[in-house]
Formats: C-alpha cells, sequence, structure tokens
C-alpha cells in the first residue's frame, strides 16, 4: 500500500494545495493520501488571529472532500493531539507504526524540500518514507530541483521524486489571509472552504449571514454538505431558477431556496433536532424519528432565522413531502429538486415534461412515486405526501 503524507500549517487551504495533492496521488498512484494539520510548526510561528485547531482541522476537511476521492483522500489529527512541535520525524515513526508495511510518499513543496536536509533528524524521515516534491511556482524547474535531489539521494540513500502541476495556482497562505481580510482572494480557494472561512468569521471577514450575496451564499451552504452534494443542489438551483421564469415566480427567491434545500442534510440526528427545538419547529412522530425528512424541517429554520429568508422558509420546509395546498414556490422546489439534471429513475423524464406543461400535475406525478417508493420499501409514508397526491395527483 502506497500512502502519501501531506503536512502544513493549511491556514488557510487553497486551491494550490489541492492541485498539488491530486497530481501526486495520480503521479504515485497513492492508496491513501492524508492531509496532516501542524499543531505547531516547528519551523515557523503561527501568525496573530489564526484559527483554533479544530477550525484548521474542520477547513482542510472541508477541503479534502472536494477533491471527491472518499476511497482516497482524508484528515489525519495526529499532530494537533501531540503536546509541543510538531516535528515531521515523530509524524512519519507514527504513521509507520499505523500503517505497517506501507510504502510511505511524504508530499512538500520546493521551500520545504530544498531544505530537509535542516529539519530535525533528516537521516530518520528519509529513511522512513520517500519524498515526492512538487513546484509552487513557474520558476520551480528541474534546475532547482536536481541539485537537492542528487544531495539527498547520495546522503541519505533517499527515494525521490518530483511533479509538475499542470493546474498551478501561485499564492502563499500569507498573501492570501492578506487578500482574505480585504474582502479578495476568493478565487484562490474552494467554494466550501471560503463559505467556512465566512460563516466562522475568520481572517478579519466579518460577513451578516442574514444578508450574503448569492454567491456567498453558495459558498457558507456547500460548507455545510459533503462535496458529493454538491452537483445535485446546483443542478436543482438551476432547475428552480428555469421553473420560476416559466411559471411566473421571482427568480432570485427560487435560486436561494435551492442553495439551501439541503444545507443540514449531513447533521445528525441530534443536531436536527435541537435546531427544530430552538427555533420551535413543530414536528409530528414520524418526522421526529426521520433523517429524511428533518433535514427539510431544520433546513427551514436556518434559512429563515440564520440567513434571514423568511420567504424561502414554506419551500424548503416542504421540499421533501409537498403538501396539499402549496403555494407557488413550494411546488417549484418540490419539483425541482426531484427532477434536476443528476436524477436519473424511469419516470424522470415524464415528470420533466409536465413540470413544463402542467406543474400541479408534476407535483402530484412526484407525490405519487413518493408513495410508491415508500410502499416498495414498507416505509410509513407522510401524511403531508398523501395529502399532497389527493390535492393533485389524482389521474396521474
Amino acid at each position: 500500500m502506497k500512502i502519501g503524507i501531506y503536512g502544513g500549517s493549511f491556514n488557510p487551504p487553497h486551491l494550490g494545495h489541492l492541485a498539488a495533492a491530486r497530481a501526486a496521488a495520480a503521479l504515485l498512484e497513492l492508496d491513501r493520501l492524508v492531509f496532516v494539520p501542524a499543531g505547531v510548526p516547528p519551523h515557523k510561528e503561527l501568525p496573530p488571529g489564526t484559527p483554533t485547531r479544530d477550525q484548521r482541522l474542520a477547513m482542510i476537511s472541508i477541503a479534502a472532500d472536494q477533491l471527491l476521492m472518499p476511497e482516497v483522500t482524508g484528515v489525519w489529527d495526529t499532530e494537533l493531539h501531540r503536546e509541543g512541535r510538531s516535528y515531521t520525524a515523530d509524524t512519519l515513526a507514527e504513521a509507520a507504526r499505523q500503517w505497517p508495511g506501507a510504502e510511505l510518499w511524504l508530499l512538500m513543496g520546493t521551500d520545504m524540500f530544498l531544505t530537509v536536509h535542516q529539519w530535525r533528524e533528516p537521516e530518520k524521515i528519509l529513511s522512513l518514507a520517500n519524498v515526492c516534491a512538487f513546484g509552487r511556482s513557474t520558476a520551480d524547474s528541474e534546475a532547482v530541483f536536481a541539485p537537492q535531489r542528487d544531495h539527498l539521494s547520495r546522503a541519505y540513500g533517499a527515494k525521490i521524486t518530483t511533479v509538475s502541476i499542470p493546474d498551478l495556482v501561485e499564492i502563499s497562505s500569507t498573501r492570501l489571509r492578506e487578500l482574505i481580510g480585504r474582502g479578495e482572494g476568493r478565487e484562490f480557494l474552494p467554494q466550501a472552504v471560503y463559505g467556512y472561512i465566512l460563516r466562522e468569521k475568520l481572517y478579519g471577514t466579518n460577513a451578516d449571514l442574514k444578508r450574503l450575496s448569492m454567491e456567498d451564499l453558495r459558498c457558507v451552504s456547500y460548507s455545510m454538505v459533503q462535496a458529493r452534494r454538491l452537483a445535485h443542489i446546483r443542478g436543482t438551483e438551476e432547475t428552480a431558477a428555469r421553473l420560476a421564469l416559466r411559471w411566473g415566480a421571482d427568480e432570485d427567491r427560487m435560486r436561494r431556496a435551492a442553495i439551501l434545500h439541503d444545507c443540514t442534510k449531513y447533521l445528525s440526528h441530534e443536531e436536527h433536532l435541537a435546531i427544530c427545538d430552538q427555533y420551535g419547529v413543530a414536528l409530528d412522530p414520524l418526522e421526529r424519528a426521520t433523517d429524511k425528512l428533518l433535514h427539510a424541517k431544520s433546513g427551514a429554520a436556518l434559512a429563515k432565522y440564520v440567513f434571514g429568508m423568511d420567504d424561502v422558509y414554506d419551500a424548503v420546509l416542504y421540499h421533501t413531502t409537498a403538501r396539499a395546498g402549496m403555494s407557488l414556490e413550494e411546488k417549484i422546489l418540490y419539483t425541482a429538486d426531484y427532477m434536476e439534471p443528476n436524477r436519473d429513475f424511469p419516470e424522470v423524464e415524464e415528470l420533466r415534461r409536465l413540470a413544463d406543461s402542467d406543474l400541479d400535475k408534476a407535483v402530484g406525478m412526484g407525490a405519487r412515486l413518493a408513495m410508491e417508493e415508500m410502499v416498495q420499501r414498507d416505509k410509513e409514508l407522510h401524511h403531508d405526501t398523501r395529502g399532497a397526491y389527493e390535492c393533485y395527483g389524482k389521474g396521474i
């Protein structure tokens, strides 16, 4: 098994880190690549205003998830729990115990590569792991790498490989923190990481979550879900916007509802209940017991009370069950969620046709399909879905 160890302060993790990880994983054909956020880096002091260890862990976890390689990438928080400075030799020794017999690869940028022989116990480092170095700027050519590679090979018997990064992002974390504090630099960050920064008010940001721009709302919402859910959320947004134009609803409102409709999808059962209890969202016994139903309720609560969007509350609240007597916005979000481009089931094309010709019938068809699914799975049907079918589904 080949395991890549990619350490750093990740303050914050940016697109350059992800490009390097992706290139190294492909070149080395890694079975696992673990990001290791440093507790106390040995070579530099963390600057004032640095996020807490838990916040840095959350950011690198979000960033790693954006690679959409869950079977390969992960985060290892060993250095965050270690007392004192985070020495690479200690981390690699622990990695050797954690994954006995694995072929370890230490991943690093040019600046680290050129000084690795000056680190604590370089002979131990280079005996425990091979080194994969990647350039962080266009100036990091073979002429820069070759002398150090030759020296480490001769002095320590090290196995070294270098990798060029096709989609190189030239930005330092220091420079990026300065940009973020001025309201700039978002183009260097995964949207979800930027959203987390806004949520936590890091690096001098002070976003009012109740007055976010559309793009900032996307980032914040994306930071709350797993990356594999983003295609669905984007698909639902674009479908809801198109249906809004078709049926005369407010496009901006429908986009915001779609952006937030699954924002609590990955919370725990207890977290759903806590949000609903906090904001006084009434739950029936089936809703209280079922996460698939709960996420619509907790998501609606956050949409209204955290993000200040009273006008999308009901659309988010009923996007899973539907109900009798739905508003236009509720019908659009329910249908968009059901038929967005990533959905693939036998009757989806018929549902899409209906959504453009008779929105009520589309809702009725969605309710019928939901009823049939619950029967097949021997699950209890929510009374609102039955009500939606009785209201809109006759003859569908």
